[in-house]
């Protein structure tokens, strides 16, 4: 494609690329793609490369790329009322049906829904709504947040310490005293290689009893978890690890967060994550397939015990503090509900379930033999390849060898397909749109098993 401008120049001279190598790609050591168009499950840059995104952008294009129908709602709500706030009773057609579409599909004990813009802002929210709870409970020092080690919660100060990343705390001052962490549901790499899936999820609950005993319950308002472990590998959780987890929760009175920001609204086959797990959530985090990113757009799903807690502060304290200019942002909010209409007219949560099912038994089948590949593993429209050095004793390779890079890297030279190598670990991390069919996930397994082959023979 002929080009004709600066654009190229411009963005390494001006923009500031998040999570990346900022000397390396000014100096032009680093890639760099200027997406032009998309449809389904392509994208396109402007070089007139097509390419097969198996990551849906940040596990966010639910319902894939191109969808008209999200973008008249956006361009018909921005014709007849761009932008109103949502503050002192303020309210949309858009924000107010979109409240209604998200608790009919929630879980039966949610009562009420806040807007932000993004996952980081919708867990910043949530922890200032579970502090607000416990003043009003007259407990002003149940105030920890608990996390794991490895979940991804945001990159804020709150969420950033959420994280249980060391890129995100690194030379960041963080993670904030009020944020402790624990241990990882991470069955494949335990301590102990001994231990069965049983005997791990009893161990990952003991170890989370006895940090409360060490921190006091009194001290302590929430544990915050992913469905499924994202960023920190896609891994899902051993059997009886969400039963485990919560019973201690409610024997010790602490509130639960459900981060739902990848899992909401049919990645697992189900509309939510608490659904596929049976969790009970009293805080449900939402995101991104909220819009499928057609337009920024995040929530907190409110449960009615700790609404009631809500209430009686404003009773005894005036209107609640907290609030952002975009909340329930009705262009936001339009692309929400036209999104969530189209998941069910193509019954997208379904096929996520079924052609999920099929891309991971077919990855498994590709790759599980290979002496380097130590786990296949994946839920739904997640799927994940783990590499290691040496299989049987579990030996991984150093990571100045980059070997996950270098097999995504191959996957889009070779064949044109988007996969994303996780951070903290040689991880090849999948999360195609909703709408694959069995035929595009015969090539994503196809050419997944030829970079592989050209990185570790």
């Amino acid at each position: 494609m002929l080009k004709n401008d600066q654009l190229d120049q411009w963005e390494r001279d001006n923009f500031f690329h998040p999570s990346t190598h900022l000397a390396q790609h000014a100096r032009g050591e680093s890639a760099s793609r200027v997406i032009r168009t998309a449809n389904g499950v392509y994208i396109e840059d402007r070089d007139g490369h097509k390419l097969l995104d198996a990551f849906s952008g940040l596990y966010c294009v639910n319902v894939g790329y191109g969808r008209q129908e999200i973008a008249e709602a956006i361009a018909g709500q921005a014709r007849e009322l761009a932008y109103y706030h949502s503050y002192v009773g303020h309210g949309t057609e858009a924000s107010i049906t979109l409240s209604k579409m998200i608790l009919d599909r929630a879980p039966s004990n949610m009562s009420k829904v806040y807007f932000g813009l993004g996952g980081s802002d919708a867990n910043e929210t949530n922890v200032k709504l579970i502090w607000y709870y416990n003043n009003i409970l007259g407990r002003p020092e149940k105030k920890k947040i608990i996390s794991r080690w490895r979940g991804y919660h945001g990159s804020g100060l709150v969420t950033g310490s959420l994280t249980g990343l060391e890129l995100f705390h690194k030379k960041f001052d963080l993670p904030l005293d009020s944020i402790i962490h624990t241990e990882a549901p991470y069955y494949f790499r335990r301590d102990n290689l001994g231990q069965t899936e049983e005997e791990f999820v009893t161990h990952c609950a003991a170890e989370l009893e006895a940090q409360i005993e060490r921190e006091g319950a009194d001290t302590i308002a929430a544990f915050i978890g992913e469905p499924v472990l994202g960023t920190g590998g896609i891994v899902p959780p051993p059997k009886g690890y969400w039963a485990a987890i919560q019973a201690v929760l409610k024997k010790h009175d602490i509130l639960l967060i459900v981060d739902e920001v990848v899992t909401g609204f049919g990645r697992l086959g189900t509309m939510f994550g608490s659904d596929h797990y049976c969790i009970e959530a009293d805080i449900i985090t939402i995101a991104k397939g909220l819009t499928s990113a057609y337009a920024p757009l995040s929530g907190s799903i409110i449960s009615e015990k700790v609404w009631k807690v809500l209430e009686q502060g404003t009773d005894e304290n005036g209107p609640i503090g907290h609030g952002w200019t975009y909340s329930a942002h009705p262009i936001c909010a339009a692309a929400g509900v036209a999104n969530l209409k189209l998941i069910d007219d193509l019954n997208l949560v379904t096929n996520a379930g079924e052609v999920g099912s099929y891309l991971n038994l077919a990855m498994s089948d590709a790759l599980s033999g290979h002496p380097s590949v130590g786990d296949v593993r994946g839920e739904g429209m997640l799927c994940a390849v783990e590499f290691v050095k040496d299989r049987d004793s579990r030996k991984f390779f150093d990571a100045s060898e980059k070997i996950g890079p270098q097999v995504s890297a191959a996957l889009l030279a070779q064949d044109k397909v988007i996969a994303r190598a996780m951070p903290q670990g040689d991880i090849l991390g999948f999360a195609p749109p909703f709408c694959l069919t069995r035929e595009q996930a015969d090539s994503i397994v196809s050419a997944t098993a030829r970079a592989v082959k050209t990185v570790l023979g």
